[in-house]
């Protein structure tokens, strides 16, 4: 049948030809339907869902849900230390507080100035002997004066250069009740050491940059992937430490 229909449509297709006319396309073969869609499910292999009721036996014992500390990220337009280390770690508030600098709130936890070694505590200018090794001259801030193990913290760098401007800044502070009119201030890196010396227990306000590393040393780049660095603009005290800093061993 296919093959006389054939033959049929090429015998049209002459007659128009020999009469000057064009001859009509010739008209699509006809498409067998697709047989219908066999009724029921797609996945005859699939188990058929059986309501069932409800458990009706001893219900389980839980724990009671844990109350979340309510702590505040700022203090105004101040950050706490854990508001502070909260954004640094977060994708969408990291450049809020390292893009500029800013201001936190909270109490010196530690500091290392009563573990500075002898050897470096002399007046500025003076060369410590061989073989004196200290560390940069830092303290660390907390929301509380005595914090948890696992309470938020961050390191506070760049307030004095090393341990001998901090010596020459006692010296220059002993004895003094109030703030001078104008603070000590580090040769090396053009900053004021604060007054009073930093010391455990003490509510300040610190200005700075924030990140998570501290480039200002000549012996190297220091980082603190936890709690970020704080390098320090200025140090401002809200409460005054239970004792004054100590310096040294003795």
């Amino acid at each position: 049948m296919r093959a006389l229909a054939t033959t049929l449509t090429a015998l049209a297709c002459a007659a128009a030809l020999a009469c000057g006319a064009t001859p009509a396309p010739p008209a699509p073969a006809p498409v067998p339907s697709a047989a219908p869609a066999a009724s029921g499910s797609a996945c005859p292999d699939d188990e058929a869902y059986t309501p069932r009721a409800a458990w009706s036996g001893k219900k389980p014992t839980l724990p009671p849900v844990p109350a979340l500390p309510s702590r505040p990220a700022r203090i105004g337009a101040d950050y706490t230390v854990y508001g502070a280390v909260h954004a640094l770690h977060s994708r969408i508030e990291e450049r809020e507080v390292t893009s500029r600098p800013i201001v936190v709130v909270g109490y010196i936890a530690d500091t290392n100035l009563a573990r500075a070694p002898k050897c470096a505590l002399h007046p500025a200018g003076k060369r410590s002997p061989d073989g004196c090794v200290t560390e940069i001259p830092a303290f660390v801030l907390a929301d509380e004066r005595a914090p948890d193990a696992a309470a938020p913290r961050i390191r506070a760098l760049g307030w004095a250069s090393n341990f001998p401007q901090v010596f020459e800044a006692s010296q220059r502070y002993k004895g003094l009740k109030a703030p001078p009119a104008k603070l000590y201030e580090d040769p090396i890196w053009a900053v004021g050491v604060p007054f009073p010396l930093p010391a455990p227990g003490a509510k300040v306000r610190v200005r700075g940059t924030y990140g998570f590393s501290f480039t200002k040393s000549s012996t190297g780049i220091t980082t603190d992937p936890d709690g970020g660095i704080l390098t320090v603009e200025s140090v401002e005290t809200l409460e005054p430490a239970p004792e004054p800093a100590k310096l040294g061993p003795g």
